[in-house]
């Protein structure tokens, strides 16, 4: 699914991982489907998306890793002005954390991490002039080698954000128990 406007910045949704670690962990189905709070994390992560108010495309076409999934989206987008790379596996992410982190590229800045007390974490923000290294990416490492190559350029802004939910990933039942605490802690339930 894709929601977006002409000329604007993109939240790439990455829903296409087979989520090996969650299952090895003891995890049963997907991990994206796994309820937290009574919602499943996919549907979590996409609130946060939608209440941002930014456009947004959902990769979930079962790519081999995460830097073809990275590509596919990007040449789905290829008119936007940049994009926010999330992981479906974050569903913590505030909708302001999206909008600082959107609002943060531009100008000499060409790509935005997010960092919390230290701790780097996502989305990435990548201006449109990174599109042709998005879009040519392939295999697992995701779109880190195009995060170390505008870091070499100086051209990366570490973002300190007050959001545990960047760094807050769903990889084993064990992480998905501690968001879920996370939540309920934040939500004052």
């Amino acid at each position: 699914m894709t929601t977006q406007k002409a000329n604007s910045l993109v939240v790439i949704v990455l829903a296409s991982g087979r989520g090996e670690r969650f299952i090895a962990g003891g995890g049963t189905g997907s991990k994206l489907r796994a309820l937290l709070a009574g919602r499943p994390v996919l549907e979590r992560t996409l609130d946060a998306v939608r209440a941002s108010g930014l456009p947004w495309h959902v990769e979930d076409a079962g790519h081999p890793g995460m830097g073809d999934s990275i590509a596919a989206a990007v040449r789905a987008t290829a008119q936007a002005q940049g994009w926010l790379i999330l992981p479906g596996d974050l569903p913590l992410v505030r909708p302001g954390t999206l909008q600082a982190v959107a609002a943060a590229l531009g100008g000499a800045v060409n790509a935005v991490q997010p960092q919390y007390q230290g701790e780097r974490g996502h989305p990435v923000g990548f201006a449109a002039v990174c599109g042709a290294q998005l879009a040519a990416l392939e295999g697992p490492a995701g779109a880190a080698s195009v995060l170390r190559a505008m870091r070499a350029a100086g051209s990366v802004a570490d973002l300190a954000v007050d959001d545990v939910g960047v760094v807050t990933d769903i990889d084993t039942p064990e992480a998905l128990a501690r968001a879920e605490a996370l939540w309920l802690t934040r939500e004052g339930a």
